[in-house]
């Protein structure tokens, strides 16, 4: 049986990592730049990057809004990282002109682990994902500063929540497309099955 086809958010990030982590979870993938490329997939990865850039290049690509729409009529899609911002409801102190795509009812912090060289890794227990923790690489990483009664935390590190489901949607605040470990792309490919 083919796999179910997961675009990637190709405008700004690491999206070759989350092309091959798909690809290694059995999924069939599609950079999308363009409304017409995310018409043709059934799920979509909002990579990690700069979420501020993600937003300014969604808009001027003409895809934001697209996004917004299939994310509102239940398309499945997972943001890791800067993919975590875009998918909130809300930022605390966004970027001047930022905005997300929205879905999922939380309020996150920009970069609240601190800048680039305090990125570290550390292992995760991520409910829903079995054999163990995953190895969260975190990167100027957000943080769910609080989380609505329609969304459900996966995860916890130093007492805050770096993983979020709520629906069809999920986020984490680390970057598993950079471990060679593929069960969180699992869990999302079997996601967007579900759905389909």
């Amino acid at each position: 049986m083919l796999g179910p086809v997961i675009g990637v958010l190709a405008l700004q990030g690491d999206v070759r990592e989350h092309l091959a982590a798909l690809a290694g979870a059995g999924a069939r993938t599609l950079p999308v730049r363009r409304p017409e490329e995310l018409a043709a997939v059934e799920g979509l990865v909002i990579p990690g990057g700069e979420s501020t850039a993600i937003s300014k290049l969604a808009a001027a690509f003409g895809v934001l809004e697209p996004l917004r729409e299939r994310v509102r009529d239940g398309m499945p899609a997972y943001g890791s990282c800067a993919g975590m911002i875009m998918l909130a409801d809300k930022i605390l102190e966004p970027r001047s002109g930022q905005e997300t795509i929205g879905g999922i009812d939380m309020i996150v912090r920009r970069n609240a682990f601190g800048r680039q060289n305090e990125s570290f890794e550390a292992a995760v227990e991520v409910a829903g994902v079995e054999g163990g923790p995953v190895e969260g690489v975190f990167i100027r990483a957000p943080w769910v500063e609080s989380i609505g009664a329609r969304a459900r935390s996966l995860a916890e590190y130093g007492g805050r929540s770096v993983a979020v489901r709520q629906g069809n949607l999920l986020a984490t605040a680390f970057h598993p497309e950079l471990t060679g470990d593929h069960r969180i792309h699992a869990l999302f490919a079997e996601m967007v099955r579900a759905a389909a």
